[in-house]
């Protein structure tokens, strides 16, 4: 198969997803395009059967606003033409199904034909943008124009389906992690970069948006680190992170908390946590949260969410409710003071992430769904 794949190329998780996707695709011999407007985050080395299509814009006084949506849709157009796309597979509704059917009207009027669209919806295109009174309608629309719809979680499909009265089917194909790169066994680094050997290490990755509760983190993290000795590692940069850093100050945390900012190779770094802290007000899914339990570490997050269908309660994480900072960290000190607990916890982690979410199996879902599309 020809597929065209477009995505935001920011760290985030539907950018990341839609990258290894394709990189994942292309290893099973299917030629993929990737069509965004800067280098998706994780695409960050030749692979065969990989190609990637700029959008640029053009910064005319007259608009306020550059308009991205435009310009994608004519590269979209473009490159159908030029490379005989079966498909386009968009990730995140606002903009980019709206512009794939955009980009099928202008191949529909010049006669050429059309590719088929799957739209995947990750979480925020659907909760928080699409259900804005000022969207809905072209999210709507977008959605019904479809041809194939997918969600990361059963908890965003069925959301979907009740915030926009989508009474088509709404594919539930999950995240996932490579495989071969995270394992408890691929890290790079040694715990004693980080921490002592007497010393736990928490982590958190994220785009450090409001909804991710960064301040939430921070203060989890007190609360442990009142009980035992630990250190705290925030991966990813976002609109919070001085927020993040003002309040680290505040608490006089300073000493204990370390910025990497945004990591392409976290898999390198997070085996050596013993705690990973996603206390997020919304999660369709979680691959953060996924990352870690590959990499065999134990997750806390909020329930009520997508991580529900990521995080097994009580076997490999704590699943707790929204800002329960109280119970959160409760939770981690009863687990990080119990060697035995934690051991089975982090086995449990990395073993339940990659029998579930492995590209392997995952990936393959994706193949039959675009075969079903592409077959009417």
């Amino acid at each position: 198969m020809v597929i065209g794949i477009t995505c935001y190329p920011v760290a985030g998780g539907s950018g990341i997803v839609a990258t290894e996707l394709g990189q994942q695709l292309a290893l099973r011999g299917h030629q993929v395009h990737f069509i965004a407007y800067a280098l998706p985050f994780r695409l960050d080395r030749y692979q065969a059967n990989v190609m990637y299509h700029g959008v640029e814009t053009t910064a005319y006084p007259l608009f306020k606003y550059p308009p991205y949506t435009l310009t994608l849709a004519a590269r979209m157009a473009e490159v159908v033409r030029s490379y005989d796309l079966d498909l386009l597979h968009v990730h995140y509704a606002i903009p980019h199904a709206a512009c794939a059917y955009l980009a099928r009207q202008l191949l529909a009027a010049d006669g050429a034909p059309c590719p088929k669209v799957i739209t995947t919806l990750h979480g925020t295109d659907i909760t928080l943008v699409g259900s804005d009174p000022s969207y809905y309608d072209i999210t709507r629309f977008s959605i019904l124009s479809s041809d194939g719809i997918t969600a990361v979680s059963k908890y965003l499909a069925d959301e979907t389906s009740q915030v926009f009265r989508v009474d088509k089917e709404i594919r539930v194909i999950h995240n996932f992690v490579d495989n071969h790169r995270f394992r408890p066994t691929e890290k790079q680094c040694e715990r004693t970069e980080f921490v002592a050997h007497d010393e736990f290490l928490i982590a958190h990755v994220s785009n450090f948006r409001p909804v991710k509760r960064t301040l939430d983190v921070i203060d989890v993290f007190e609360r442990i680190s009142a009980e035992l000795p630990a250190k705290l590692l925030l991966i990813g940069e976002g609109p919070d992170t001085i927020l993040a850093r003002r309040q680290i100050n505040k608490k006089h945390l300073s000493d204990r908390v370390m910025f990497l900012g945004n990591q392409n190779r976290i898999e390198a770094v997070l085996p050596c946590a013993d705690l990973f802290l996603l206390p997020s007000e919304e999660e369709s899914f979680g691959l953060a949260a996924l990352e870690a339990l590959a990499c065999g570490v134990p997750v806390i997050g909020t329930s009520g969410t997508g991580l529900v269908e990521v995080v097994d309660d009580f076997k490999n994480g704590f699943l707790l409710p929204i800002g329960d900072t109280a119970a959160m960290a409760r939770a981690g000190i009863s687990l990080l003071r119990d060697k035995g607990r934690l051991a089975e916890f982090k086995a449990q982690a990395s073993r339940s992430a990659l029998e579930k979410f492995g590209a392997d199996r995952i990936v393959g879902q994706y193949e039959q769904y675009y075969r079903e599309v592409l077959g009417g």
